[in-house]
């Protein structure tokens, strides 16, 4: 499998750096470079794209501002950042980028970059019988920059905080930082494994040790249920009876 990719980079000898590493990676496939995010926007009308390597300070259109024009595309390339800048590591995650290489940045730190757009690549273009198989039993949660392969049964709770959650595991002493909110999460768990039991907690029903009034302990962790979930929880525990 290979992956056609852009250069975008307003700097000369970075642009060039970026391209000749590109050249020299087997999977990859140089499909143009560009010297600004406008002229990379004619480069991806003309061609199918699934990685851009793209700076981010730029005049008229930085990198931020282009990744967040394809966002809005029902089909946009994934983004690999190279920028001297670390304050934008932030914004990099928010629009969803695979990956944030800051300069000066030699060709195993580009070629682990690369590595990830592949497996990603891969990733969703297996069979949709294997995915919806894995359903059930796996999620792939975004940490940091790269998609992490999560076992449902591993899951003890999720923990809302106000841009992130936290998803602590039964196998892991430290939780799954993730840029994505509580509700969302919610969606893509199955219901008959989780509830929603606070609007800041969702629990796994197979991890519950026991419950005591409006309080749920799983492990030595105690996780109160809030007013407008009780019902729901009630209907849950009626079943244990």
């Amino acid at each position: 499998m290979k992956l056609t990719c852009i250069a975008v980079d307003d700097e000369p000898l970075a642009l060039g750096l970026v391209c000749s590493f590109i050249e020299q990676t087997p999977f990859l496939e140089l499909k143009g470079r560009s010297s600004s995010a406008v002229e990379a926007l004619k480069l991806l009308n003309d061609e199918v794209i699934d990685v851009i390597f793209l700076d981010i300070q730029m005049p008229d259109l930085n990198g931020i501002e282009l990744a967040r024009v394809l966002d809005a595309r029902a089909s946009k390339p994934r983004i690999v950042f190279t920028t001297a800048y670390n304050q934008f590591a932030l914004e990099g995650y928010k629009v969803d980028a695979l990956d944030y290489l800051l300069k000066p940045f030699n060709y195993e730190e580009f070629l682990r970059a690369a590595q990830k757009a592949l497996n990603y690549k891969e990733l969703i273009n297996k069979p949709a019988v294997a995915e919806a198989k894995s359903e059930d039993e796996y999620l792939f949660i975004k940490v940091e920059y790269q998609l992490v392969r999560v076992a449902l049964s591993d899951i003890l709770y999720i923990e809302g905080l106000k841009d992130y959650v936290k998803i602590w595991l039964a196998s892991a002493p430290k939780p799954l930082l993730s840029l994505t909110s509580l509700k969302a999460l919610e969606e893509r768990l199955p219901a008959r494994r989780f509830m929603r039991v606070h609007r800041s907690f969702i629990v796994s029903l197979d991890q519950i040790n026991s419950v005591t009034r409006n309080t749920l302990h799983i492990g030595d962790i105690n996780i109160s249920v809030g007013e407008q979930y009780k019902d729901a929880f009630n209907g849950f525990i009626s079943k244990w009876n």
